[in-house]
């Protein structure tokens, strides 16, 4: 059984118990959030596929990962290979307001960055 951070229990960081934060726990492992949000852009992709397009995750990162996004819900095997289930497809429109905040903040820097260098 793959042991996954689960709402009610203390995870990294809390030891709350709050959704949220073990949200949190388990998209902040390593590759968890390229591996979702890969899966999310593509579609359904093999075992190689996804790891090609992921480009530098080892194939050991890539099947933890994978068994715990099974786990979690978000992720299953189908037709095709692997596909986020409807539930992953939520926690992925979720992220994307983030990453426009995060093209925002980006460019704030870079703007920072130009202007402390003059």
């Amino acid at each position: 059984m793959v042991k996954i951070p689960v709402p009610g229990e203390a995870v990294r960081g809390s030891r709350s118990g709050s959704p949220i934060m073990a949200l949190f726990d388990l998209l902040g492992r390593r590759w968890a959030m390229g591996v979702l949000w890969t899966l999310s852009e593509q579609g359904p992709l093999t075992f190689r596929g996804l790891q090609d397009a992921c480009e530098t995750i080892s194939p050991a990162v890539l099947n933890a990962r994978l068994k715990e996004l099974k786990a979690a819900g978000f992720v299953t095997m189908g037709e095709g290979g692997y596909r986020v289930t409807d539930l992953g497809a939520d926690v992925y429109k979720s992220l994307l307001p983030l990453s426009k905040v995060s093209q925002v903040w980006a460019a704030a820097l870079e703007t920072d960055g130009r202007e402390q260098g003059k």
